[in-house]
């Protein structure tokens, strides 16, 4: 199964590597994983992306996780992306914690 496939199917079940995460907030609700995983692939490979969803409305919660193969490209995708203007609101890109 390649990455992307995946990243729909729930991921694959084993431990994140918290260093090559970063946390992205302010997302707009036309915000998808799909789009998420193509803006930041800009920055570097990524084994999965995670938008947590409210259980009853199904909508991610306006923000996110990327998980990148190598710690280097989510210390880039900190610098390149954040405050980025995405559906006209600045997101937020830090090193998840």
């Amino acid at each position: 199964m390649n990455d992307k496939l995946a990243h729909l199917a729930g991921g694959p079940q084993f431990e994140r590597n918290q260093e090559a995460t970063v946390y992205v907030g302010n997302l707009d609700t036309k915000v998808n994983e799909d789009l998420a995983w193509e803006l930041f692939l800009q920055c570097g490979p990524i084994v999965n992306v995670h938008l947590p969803r409210d259980k009853v409305t199904n909508e991610h919660q306006g923000y996110g996780f990327v998980e990148f193969k190598a710690e280097e490209d989510a210390d880039y995708s900190i610098k390149i992306m954040h405050m980025v203007k995405l559906y006209g609101k600045p997101i937020k890109v830090n090193k998840a914690s």
